[in-house]
């Protein structure tokens, strides 16, 4: 029987202020109920990293207000649909009309939850290649082919015991996908243990869109972020369709022989989390920062290649370090700072049916505080209205084949219904 979890939140004005304390990555290993300055990550705090002590980009970008309350709904509840999860990290239908619910879990399983309830075999097990040593380690995304129901193909991205990132494939039938199926499509080294991004999500063009991270410790030491020969820091985008075992999309950046052909964006240091609105094709990245600003990035539909997110000249729209140039550098459509959390969830758009009220926005959350926020507005900087202080550790959102939204609570093994009113 599911049980019903009713938390309201009056939408109010948030202070954000800047804060000095080390922030944690993406998967911290301390619950919510620790602050964030308890949670700050040992990887980034060791090497010393720069705080982000220069002028900002654009003032505004941080935008965090009050709205009317007729503009979203007062309240969200989290109804509890399915638990019993070992550090759930994400959560996809199929898009294949069967209704199921796939959870990915940390050390190498993906689960099904069928009518509320979890399938007893695992839909995939994988724990015996997979790495989920660090916190930022395992099996992180699942992505199913865009013609699923027929192809059977499933996609997924992990950390092998070599601590490498690793995207393959496997062939599915009926509620099992088959281990020793899988065929390596890409795989590239992880110089330290942290920032692995790890999603992985068909766009609308049908390829297969890629989430790195920077390759880890602090401040990006070895500047992948903005360096075109690694894939480490990107937005890659494969043809998993045109080729053996993929081909490069022709619009990919590829501005000559030095930049590798799989990269479609750049400037990114952990994207912890992206979507795409299934309505209108934009692209949403929630960045984790360093030491003091999380942030959120827009890309509308149809965006050209080559477009830079600024990390490591820029930690949201501020410099990282002092006297940088902005110029040709995408900010951030909001941000904020570690006096309200201290690492980015991205979610998604919501398109559901059932609640017409917030139809078009964007519901994301903080791992370490486990406030759930909307975005409002439509501009280059939107605002940020608190729906809920969760008390949970967010890993993921994730929709369903209707688009209704959930939501993956890391610690406590469980997934959650978004229930908005």
């Amino acid at each position: 029987m599911r049980m019903q979890i009713v938390i309201c939140s009056t939408l109010a004005a948030l202070l954000v202020t800047a804060c000095g304390a080390g922030g944690p990555e993406a998967i911290p290993a301390t619950p919510v109920a620790a602050t964030a300055a308890a949670t700050a990550s040992p990887q980034a705090t060791a090497t010393g990293a720069p705080q982000a002590t220069a002028t900002t980009a654009a003032a505004t970008a941080t935008a965090v207000a009050q709205q009317p309350l007729a503009a979203l709904p007062t309240t969200l509840e989290l109804e509890l649909y399915a638990d019993g999860f070992d550090n759930p990290l994400h959560l996809t239908g199929a898009g294949d009309g069967s209704g199921r619910l796939f959870v990915v879990e940390k050390a190498g399983r993906i689960r099904i939850i069928r009518d509320g309830g979890v399938v007893a075999q695992p839909f995939l097990d994988i724990t015996d290649r997979v790495s989920a040593r660090a916190n930022e380690q395992g099996l992180l995304s699942v992505a199913f082919h865009p013609r699923f129901a027929d192809t059977g193909l499933v996609y997924v991205n992990y950390t092998n015991r070599a601590d490498d990132t690793v995207i393959s494939r496997f062939r599915a039938t009926g509620d099992t996908a088959d281990p020793a199926s899988e065929t390596i499509l890409l795989q590239f080294a992880q110089p330290f243990a942290n920032h692995n991004g790890g999603l992985i999500k068909f766009g609308p063009d049908g390829y297969l869109y890629i989430g790195t991270g920077d390759g880890g410790s602090g401040g990006d030491p070895r500047g992948f972020g903005q360096r075109l020969d690694t894939l480490l820091g990107k937005m890659l985008r494969i043809d998993v369709d045109g080729g053996d075992p993929y081909a490069i999309p022709p619009d990919n950046l590829q501005r000559d022989s030095a930049v590798l052909p799989e990269i479609w964006a750049y400037g990114l240091r952990n994207p912890w989390r992206f979507s795409f609105d299934r309505a209108t094709g934009d692209l949403y990245i929630a960045d984790v920062g360093q030491n003091r600003i999380e942030e959120i990035h827009f890309t509308p539909a149809g965006s050209s290649a080559g477009i830079n997110y600024g990390w490591n000249i820029l930690e949201g729209s501020s410099c990282f370090r002092a006297g940088c140039d902005t110029s040709g550098l995408e900010l951030p459509i909001a941000e904020y700072d570690h006096s309200v959390g201290c690492s980015v969830t991205g979610g998604y758009v919501y398109r559901g049916s059932m609640y017409e009220a917030v139809a078009g926005t964007y519901i994301f959350a903080d791992f370490c505080s486990g406030r759930i926020w909307a975005l409002h507005g439509s501009g280059p900087v939107r605002d940020m209205i608190e729906l809920l202080n969760s008390g949970k550790n967010i890993s993921s959102f994730g929709e369903d084949d209707a688009g209704e939204l959930y939501l993956t609570s890391m610690y406590e093994g469980r997934v959650y219904r978004l229930v908005l009113q």
